[in-house]
Parts: structure tokens; C-alpha cells; sequence
């Protein structure tokens, strides 16, 4: 399920109202119509949110259900065509959770050691989502850093994983 945030709810984030505490404030701020609830939770699951806490907030009128449409399956197509471009061919998708989940802290390790040189790389690190988003930005941290130092990242998103 995708939601997306309403006027309503967008007022109640800009007049920072006494129901949307500040960990739900930063589980709202994710609700952009393209990341589903479940992804959504599971960014906000070390603030303590839950599906519940979600709920109350489409019981509110300040999140509702994206609108099923035919445009958003050629959107998906299109950023998992990106993906599959960068990834192995035979990866399945908790391989590819894995991956971020390794490489994710290689790349915000190896971009904040850049200091103010990487500083604008180092933020579009932190607001990758997925492993999608990561594998793209594979191209401009080596750039940055070097092939010595980029090494141990390509590795952890790119080659295959050994069990």
C-alpha cells in the first residue's frame, strides 16, 4: 500500500500539531506516494512506529491511498530497469536488501571521510533509500574516492555474496 500525504495532513506537519509527535513527523515526511507502508516502516522501525501509529494517521485524513493508476507500474519499470542495469542478473530481492543493508554504511563511512570535498555526495548517500539509489550513486563515490578506496563498496554491492 502507497500513501501519500493530503493538504490537511500537510498543514498539520506546518503547524508542528500536538498529534503528529516527532518520530511520526519523520515517518510522515517519508509518505511520498513512491515508498510503500511497509518500506516506510521498516526506514522508522528504530524510532519505535508502527503500523498502528500509521493507521491513526489515515484515520486522521492527514494520509490516504494513492490512486491505482497505469503510470506508476512505467515509473517502477523504469527505476527497476536502473537497477537491473548495476545489479547481477540473478539477484532476488532479499540478496538485494542484504546489500544495502552492507553497503549502505561503506558509502556513508567512505563519503564522510571526504570532509566538505564530498559533503554534497555524502548527503545524497544518506538519502538513498534502497539498493537501487545506492548502485547509482556507485559511479560518483568512485569518482570521489579512488578505485583502492572503493573497492570493499563495489564488492559489497556488486559481486556476488557467498553463503
Amino acid at each position: 500500500m502507497h500513501l501519500i500525504k493530503t493538504p490537511e495532513g500537510q498543514q498539520a506537519f506546518k503547524e508542528r500539531h500536538a498529534d503528529l509527535s516527532q518520530r511520526l513527523r519523520s515517518a510522515f515526511l517519508l509518505f511520498d506516494g513512491n515508498r510503500s507502508l511497509a518500506q516506510v516502516l521498516d526506514a522508522t522501525a528504530a524510532l519505535g512506529i508502527g503500523k498502528d501509529d500509521i493507521l491513526s494517521l489515515v484515520e486522521k485524513g492527514w494520509l490516504v491511498e494513492k490512486a491505482q493508476t497505469t503510470e506508476p507500474s512505467v515509473a517502477r519499470t523504469e527505476s527497476s530497469t536502473a537497477a537491473a542495469a548495476l545489479a547481477p542478473a540473478e539477484v532476488d530481492a532479499q540478496s538485494v536488501v542484504r546489500r544495502y543493508q552492507k553497503a549502505y554504511p561503506m558509502a556513508a563511512s567512505i563519503t564522510g571521510g571526504l570532509g566538505l570535498k564530498g559533503f554534497r555526495l555524502n548527503l545524497a548517500v544518506e538519502a538513498a533509500m534502497g539498493y537501487a539509489q545506492l548502485a547509482e550513486l556507485a559511479p560518483r563515490i568512485r569518482e570521489a574516492v579512488g578505485d583502492k578506496a572503493y573497492a570493499p563498496l563495489h564488492k559489497a554491492l556488486f559481486e556476488a555474496e557467498t553463503m
